[in-house]
Order: C-alpha cells, then sequence, then structure tokens
C-alpha cells in the first residue's frame, strides 16, 4: 500500500511526524460511525476512547488543513485525519548516539545497542530519528537503511525528501559495500573464510525471528576471522544481501552465536521485557562504502565504536 503524500501542513512535533489515518466512505445508506471520535476509538483502539477526546480537545488530531477536529465532530468519509503518536511510558536507553558526517544531502550517524532506527513499538522519543530530527532540526530526515535495535554502529540519513529514493536505491541493488565485525565463541573445527547462503523466512513459531528454510538460498554473507582471544573470536562480516537479522541467523546455524543474542539461536528474553544494558549483542555495522547517487563522489565511513570484548 503506498504511503500518502506528506502535507505540508502538517509539522512535525518533538521530532515526530504526524500519523495519517484515512477515514473510508460508509457504504450507501449506513452511518457506522456518527462521530470521528467513534471511528477512532473503534478503528485505532490502542488509544482509549477517553484518551482520544483528550487528545482532541488538546488540539492534537488535525483535519487536512491543519484545522484541530474536536471530540464532537461528525463523521466524513473520504477525508484523512492527522495524529502524532505518543506513549505515556518509554523505556529510557541510557546511551548516546555520535554525528560523524553531515552534508546538503547526508547524516551519517554511529548508532548505540538498545537504540531504534526508527518510532515503533515501545518507542518513539528514544529513536534515532527522533533524537537526530531534533538535535540537527532537519524534519525531514530520514533513514536510507536500517539496522536492528541490538546492533551498534552506522546509519545513513536522507537530508532532503528528494534524495530519498535514489539513495535507497543503492541498497536495493546492493550497490553498497557494508561490513560488520561480530564477536562469538572460538570454534576449532570451522574453517574461514567461508561464504554461508541460505534461504531466510520469517519463523512461523516466532513472529519477531527469522528462520533458515530449504529452498533457493535468498541471503550470502561472506565471513572471515579477524582475531582471536582465548574462547573468543571476532569476526568480519560481509552482507551481500541485507534479509532480517541474516548475520545473526548465519553465525548461529554456522555453530557460533553472537555473544549477548537474546533471540539466537534460542529465546532467552522476551521482546518486551528489561535490557541488559551491561550485555549488549557484539554486533557492529563498521564500514560502509558506495558512489553517492546524488553527487557523484565515492563515500567512505567507518564506525568510531568498538566491540567490547566478553569477561574470560
Amino acid at each position: 500500500m503506498a504511503r500518502p503524500p506528506r502535507n505540508p501542513l502538517i509539522p512535525a512535533r518533538h521530532g515526530v511526524a504526524p500519523s495519517c489515518v484515512a477515514l473510508p466512505q460508509p457504504a450507501a445508506g449506513t452511518a457506522p460511525w456518527p462521530g470521528v471520535l467513534d471511528f477512532l476509538s473503534q478503528r485505532l483502539p490502542k488509544v482509549s476512547r477517553a484518551d482520544w477526546a483528550t487528545r482532541m480537545a488538546q488540539a492534537e488530531v488535525l483535519d487536512e488543513a491543519g484545522r484541530p477536529v474536536p471530540p464532537d465532530a461528525p463523521y466524513r468519509g473520504g477525508t484523512r485525519l492527522y495524529y502524532w503518536r505518543t506513549l505515556d511510558v518509554e523505556p529510557q536507553v541510557p546511551f548516546g548516539e555520535q554525528v560523524l558526517f553531515q552534508d546538503a544531502h547526508l547524516v551519517v550517524a554511529d548508532k548505540p545497542h538498545f537504540l531504534p532506527v526508527t518510532p515503533g513499538g515501545r518507542f518513539v522519543q528514544q529513536t534515532l530519528l527522533v533524537r537526530l530530527k531534533q538535535r540537527l532540526d532537519l524534519p525531514d530526515l530520514s533513514p536510507v537503511h536500517r539496522i536492528d535495535r541490538e546492533t551498534a554502529g552506522l546509519v545513513l540519513f536522507c537530508v532532503r525528501a528528494q534524495d530519498r529514493a535514489a539513495y535507497q536505491a543503492l541498497f536495493r541493488e546492493r550497490a553498497v559495500d557494508k561490513v560488520y565485525e561480530a564477536i562469538a565463541p572460538f570454534d576449532a573445527t570451522r574453517v574461514f573464510p567461508q561464504v554461508r547462503r541460505s534461504r531466510i523466512e520469517e519463523d512461523a513459531d516466532t513472529f519477531f525471528r527469522t528462520t533458515e528454510a530449504p529452498g533457493e538460498p535468498n541471503s550470502e554473507t561472506t565471513i572471515r576471522v579477524l582475531e582471536t582471544r582465548g574462547a573468543w573470536t571476532r569476526y568480519r562480516l560481509e552482507p551481500v544481501t541485507g534479509k532480517r537479522h541474516q548475520l545473526r541467523v548465519h553465525m548461529a546455524a554456522l555453530g557460533p552465536p553472537l555473544v549477548g543474542d537474546q533471540f539466537y539461536p534460542h529465546v532467552r528474553r522476551g521482546p518486551n521485557e528489561a535490557e541488559d544494558f551491561a550485555n549488549p549483542l557484539r554486533l557492529l555495522a563498521q564500514g560502509i562504502a558506495f558512489t553517492d547517487p546524488v553527487t557523484g563522489e565515492a563515500r567512505r565511513f567507518e564506525s568510531g565504536l568498538s566491540l567490547e570484548w566478553p569477561s574470560p
């Protein structure tokens, strides 16, 4: 489903872009929602009717012209409403991001472990995108790609909306060289370097995981050893494809799951349980290189972060 075009009359608030909901045209002779409040409380029930009424009274629900929609507003099908997602309670991520590069087209940031790239689920303000929008005063900033919340390292953002498609095409067309580093147990039975190719699909039993499955490979990672210290090895991972959790799945399938991985090869923590900030996933988006599709420049960025070796 195509995303509706951005409405210039509806600005971001506190770094959060407005959410949009379309009001469908009821069938002739029917009136399923007498008022806007009835529609919102039925279609978006994660916010209670009382909370929707409060938001509307506080001018936090707007129509397409940017005008506040009051709690007693009648329903009008074929229109759109705008509101801003908020959370009553949001976990705090006690680590800061670093801006490594900024020009008229790109922002490159080092993301810490545990910080999501974009709003979703339990996180809105505590996301890299919202933090950077507020810090840099760039309301149109948007991520060119994403890395897992548990992963640290490089994330690229597009400054101008008109450049977004060109930068995102780089990743879609695999025109980006990506390098990750990871720490996992030493495994003397494995020979490196090696290339892992497999088919990765959604895990039918656990919605937030992926898994290797029979069939034609749709993922590829080159894995090399960088150094070994006692029981632990630091690996260099070069993904060709970008399947969700690809590096974590490939490493777990080879035998040495990443240190601090709570979901592979087995789930050890529920997705909404408290974090153990002392034991992050040892996975770092360390380097990225590509030819800039807007300026034609050769771009290469390296993370300023490093992975902490586990205790002996």
